[in-house]
């Protein structure tokens, strides 16, 4: 037999007891003895008798002051495109805009297949177009164009993947088979049961390097915390669709975002909040990280608490700054309310040398800023260290003040490189699809 465990003695009512000492070591193992069975239940019994400690004594944060702002709602007046517009685009030096499609009706992503075919989303109209320049003179008309899918509820973003078209629409994931002359099978049901669209339901995808989809979800309001913790989002999902997970949060509506072709980091373009003034919060250029926390709603740009946020919304008794400062940071800021839609990086070989590994950027345009903002094409400039730099218009014009009336021709939205290293660019206002071409000194 083991060696009798030591005991204790006491007098007690003229009567001697015995108590075995208990050896309970850390985390709630003990030594072996004899008399185990009842130690463990000792332990057990002085564990759960053992009172929790005292949680920290931390008072809710102070009533920020009121914050106000002048807003304004001020949409530009809408004109249908015509040729004689084309006059009114300013590009770069070199550079000249033309149209390659038009009577689209809501044109919006595009993809460019390496034969030169186009697959183009309509939101409103819940389909995809299938358009192909068969003559080679720079256009798209009527008879080289043809719907290939429809009744997908608000489709949007599209990415191809192994002869495989997959398209997000508010809800839904669907998978197709893409056959030699662009058309489509039957949709497949690739991933479902996404968060609800609410004011944002502009969807994105786009298979990464990692060979992973990356899906984002919009915020269903304009600033305050959703229920859904899929809302608000960039999503990874694996390859089958059978799993995904949260990849980053805080980004209330990032529907451009790519990877850099040289160092694979992981970019998007996020829009801030409507109704907090001309001036902020600004549009963000992320560099989006996993299980990373972008700041929306309570924070914009380099940690900026927002004044005009309700700060009793945020989880646990913290200050907003104090919120803030455990988030993620903007890489660059952009005029606020621009309304970011579609960002591609430019791995043609039209354009000089410096624009090469490059991004683009639509905007699409305010509707809540005194003067309007957006309504363009941008460049975001990367340094000789792929870094991003500055961003900085590239195609506008769109939006201008006549007989002192604001007015628009042009929401832009989708953007692709095309098969000759031209830039297509979409409007969805009036169904066109621009094509930028560097022409160098030519007239």
């Amino acid at each position: 037999m083991g060696r009798r465990p030591s005991s204790s003695h006491k007098v007690s009512s003229g009567k001697i007891s015995a108590r075995p000492s208990l050896h309970c070591e850390r985390g709630g193992f003990m030594r072996k003895t004899f008399l185990a069975p009842l130690t463990v239940a000792l332990c057990a019994l002085a564990a759960a008798q053992t009172p929790p400690p005292a949680p920290i004594d931390r008072p809710l944060p102070a009533p920020e002051p009121p914050a106000t702002a002048t807003v304004t709602r001020n949409e530009p007046t809408p004109q249908q495109f015509t040729p004689d517009k084309l006059a009114r685009l300013k590009v770069p030096a070199g550079f000249k805009v033309s149209v390659m499609a038009t009577e689209l009706g809501n044109a919006r992503m595009l993809h460019v297949m390496p034969d030169g075919g186009i697959y183009l989303s309509r939101r409103q109209n819940g389909d995809i177009w299938y358009l192909k320049d068969v003559n080679g003179d720079g256009t798209i008309d009527a008879t080289e164009r043809r719907r290939v899918a429809d009744q997908l509820k608000l489709v949007h973003g599209i990415d191809t993947r192994q002869g495989k078209l997959y398209a997000v629409g508010e809800k839904t994931i669907w998978v197709m088979d893409i056959a030699r002359d662009g058309t489509l099978s039957v949709p497949r049901v690739f991933a479902d049961n996404f968060p609800d669209a609410g004011q944002h339901p502009a969807r994105q995808l786009g298979w990464g390097p990692d060979g992973y989809l990356y899906a984002s979800f919009g915020a269903t309001n304009n600033d305050a915390p959703t229920q859904n913790p899929e809302e608000a989002t960039i999503l990874r999902i694996r390859p089958d669709g059978q799993v995904r997970e949260v990849y980053a949060r805080g980004l209330r509506h990032t529907i451009g975002f790519g990877w850099h072709p040289v160092t694979k980091t992981f970019y998007g373009m996020d829009q801030g909040s409507d109704w907090h003034g001309d001036n902020i919060p600004p549009e963000e250029l992320n560099v989006i990280k996993r299980g990373k926390n972008y700041g929306w709603p309570f924070c914009y740009g380099a940690k900026n608490p927002d004044p005009f946020v309700n700060v009793a919304n945020i989880p646990g008794k913290i200050t907003k700054a104090e919120y803030c400062a455990t988030t993620e940071p903007s890489t660059l800021n952009y005029t606020a309310h621009a309304a970011a839609i579609a960002l591609k990086f430019y791995t043609g070989t039209q354009f000089p040398a410096e624009f090469r590994n490059d991004a683009f950027v639509t905007f699409r345009g305010s509707w809540n800023r005194n003067e309007p903002s957006g309504y363009e094409v941008a460049r975001v400039v990367f340094d000789a260290q792929n870094k991003p730099e500055k961003i900085e218009p590239f195609v506008t014009g769109f939006v201008y003040q006549e007989g002192g009336e604001w007015k628009q021709f042009g929401r832009v939205a989708g953007l692709a490189v095309y098969t000759d290293g031209s830039l297509l660019f979409t409007d969805d206002q009036s169904g066109v699809i621009y094509r930028v071409q560097y022409v160098g000194g030519q007239k």
